[in-house]
């Protein structure tokens, strides 16, 4: 499988709890796509919040947040990683 970082905007002001929230939501749910969510950043000051997932395909990942109510604004491949 491979990896994505997937970048959703407009979250000025989110909180730890709140991240925390959306991870955990994302979690119990991402078998049902064969994704597994690994972490989550978030910048509260800029609205920007990053997750890196594993998963067969970016649609398994965009299908997953849309699910829990946080649609993805960008999903990126990470083909490279050391």
């Amino acid at each position: 499988m491979a990896h994505f970082m997937d970048v959703h905007r407009g979250m000025q002001g989110i909180t730890a709890e709140q991240l925390r929230q959306a991870h955990q939501a994302d979690l119990a749910i991402e078998r049902e796509e064969n994704v597994h969510f690994e972490k989550a950043w978030a910048d509260p000051q800029s609205g920007t919040v990053y997750c890196l997932s594993e998963a067969p395909t970016a649609e398994a990942v965009r299908r997953i947040h849309e699910r829990t109510g946080h649609k993805a604004d960008e999903i990126h491949p990470v083909p490279l990683e050391v």
